[in-house]
C-alpha cells in the first residue's frame, strides 16, 4: 500500500502527462510538419558537430620583452623586364648591419618576357672522362690557383687579386668606385661580360629564397647595378647600363616574415605592379606585429604578421625626384606582441547546442502543426455549415 501511495504522489510530479492513442489524430499536415522538422534538427545537429570538432583559437595581446632575435624574410618575387645579372639586392637596418649583393639562401632564376623560367643548358654525355683529362683539368686549376691578376688600383688586405670580372667588380664595390667601363678590364673582356649583359637583356628574373636579418627595424630592396657604399652613403653603380631606364614591373608571388600560421593571409602574395614609366621607384611601408601561435599539441610557432601600405615614384632627372629605381620594402615592428592559442571546444557547450536545437525544433514544429491543424479544423467547420444550410 506504501509503495502505491509513493508512486501515486511521484505522478504528481510527471510534466509530460500521456494521453491514449485513441483520442490522438495523425494528420497528413502533422506528417509533413515532422519530416521536416527531422530534417532540419540533423542539418543543425551536424553543423554543431563541424563546429564543435574546430578547434578554438583565443587571442592575447601583450608586450613583446624578446630580445636579440634574428627574422626570416621569406621572398618569391618576379620581375618580368630585369634580367638577373642587373639585379642586385641588398639589406640593411638601424643597428647598423649591411647584407649587400646577397646571394646566400637567395637565388636568381632566369626568365623569358613571357615568364617561362630558361633551361639551364643541358650537359653532353662524353662517358668516363680518361686519366689524361683528368691530369689536365688538375694542371689547370693549379695554374688558376697560383694566378694573381690585377685589380686595377682596387686591391685591399683581404682581397689582392682578382682572377674574374667579378672579383674586379667586388673590388671595385669595396673601394667605392664606378665599374663604368668593362670592356678596359682583361678579366670582363675574357669572359665577356658585356656580351653576357647583351644577351640578357630582354629577360626577366625571379627571386626567391629568404633572408636572416636582426629583429629591429630596417629594409632589403631590389635595384639594378652593384651597389656599394661612398661618404657613408649606399648607391648603386648604375653606369655600366648606359643611362637605361628600367621597367621595374613586379609580380610578388610570395612575402611573408617568420612561419605561416593558420588562416594568416599575407597582404602582398599575388600582388602585381605594371609599370607604365620606366625608371620607377617602388616603396612598400610595412608594420610588423610579432606573434606567437600556439598549437593545441604544445608546439609554440614564432612569427610575424604585417601590414602595408605603398608609394610610387619616378627617379629621373625630368621629374626632379631623387632616388633610385627599384623595389624597397622598410619596415619596422610593432612593440606589441599578439599570441594565438588553439583549444578544444567544451563538450558541454556541444551538448547545450545540441539540447537547445531538438529543444527549438520540436516546440517551433509543434506550434506550427498546432496552427495547420486548428486552422483546417476551423475551415472544414465552415464549409460543412455551408452545406448543411
Amino acid at each position: 500500500m506504501q509503495a502505491n501511495e509513493w508512486a501515486a504522489k511521484l505522478r504528481r510530479f510527471d510534466a509530460y502527462p500521456k494521453t491514449l492513442d485513441d483520442f490522438r489524430v495523425k494528420t497528413f499536415g502533422g506528417a509533413a510538419v515532422t519530416i521536416i522538422s527531422g530534417f532540419f534538427m540533423i542539418l543543425l545537429f551536424v553543423s554543431e558537430l563541424q563546429y564543435y570538432l574546430t578547434l578554438e583559437v583565443t587571442e592575447e595581446l601583450f608586450v613583446d620583452t624578446s630580445r636579440g632575435e634574428k627574422m626570416r624574410i621569406n621572398i618569391d618575387i618576379m620581375f618580368p623586364k630585369v634580367p638577373c645579372a642587373y639585379l642586385s639586392i641588398d639589406a640593411m637596418d638601424i643597428a647598423g648591419e649591411q647584407q649587400i649583393d646577397v646571394d646566400h639562401n637567395l637565388f636568381k632564376r632566369r626568365m623569358d618576357l613571357q615568364g617561362n623560367v630558361l633551361d639551364e643548358p643541358e650537359k653532353e654525355d662524353l662517358g668516363d672522362p680518361s686519366d689524361e683529362f683528368i691530369q689536365a683539368i688538375k694542371k689547370l686549376e693549379n695554374k688558376t690557383a697560383d694566378m694573381c691578376e690585377s685589380c686595377y688600383g682596387a686591391e685591399t688586405d683581404d682581397l689582392r687579386c682578382c682572377n674574374t670580372c667579378e672579383d674586379v667588380r667586388e673590388a671595385y664595390r669595396r673601394k667605392g668606385w664606378a665599374f663604368n667601363n668593362p670592356d678596359s678590364i682583361e678579366q670582363c673582356r675574357r669572359e665577356g661580360w658585356s656580351e653576357k649583359l647583351k644577351q640578357q637583356k630582354n629577360e626577366g628574373c625571379q627571386v626567391y629564397g629568404y633572408l636572416e636579418v636582426n629583429k629591429v627595424a630596417g629594409n632589403f630592396h631590389f635595384a639594378p647595378g652593384k651597389s656599394f657604399q661612398q661618404h657613408h652613403v649606399h648607391v648603386h653603380d648604375l653606369q655600366p647600363f648606359g643611362g637605361e631606364k628600367f621597367n621595374l614591373s613586379h609580380h610578388v608571388n610570395h612575402l611573408s616574415f617568420g612561419t605561416d600560421i593558420p588562416g594568416r593571409v599575407n597582404p602582398l602574395d599575388g600582388h602585381v605592379i605594371a609599370a607604365k614609366q620606366g625608371s620607377m621607384m617602388y616603396q612598400y611601408f610595412v608594420k610588423i606585429v610579432p606573434t606567437i601561435y600556439k598549437k593545441i599539441s604544445g608546439q609554440e610557432v614564432r612569427t610575424n604578421q604585417f601590414s602595408v601600405t605603398k608609394h610610387q615614384k619616378q627617379v629621373t632627372a625630368s621629374s626632379g625626384e631623387q632616388g633610385l629605381p627599384g623595389v624597397f620594402v622598410l619596415y619596422e615592428l610593432s612593440p606589441m606582441m599578439v599570441q594565438f592559442t588553439e583549444k578544444q571546444r567544451s563538450f558541454m557547450h556541444f551538448l547545450t547546442g545540441v539540447c537547445a536545437i531538438v529543444g527549438g525544433v520540436f516546440t517551433v514544429a509543434g506550434l506550427i502543426d498546432s496552427l495547420i491543424y486548428h486552422s483546417a479544423r476551423a475551415i472544414q467547420q465552415k464549409i460543412d455549415l455551408g452545406k448543411a444550410s
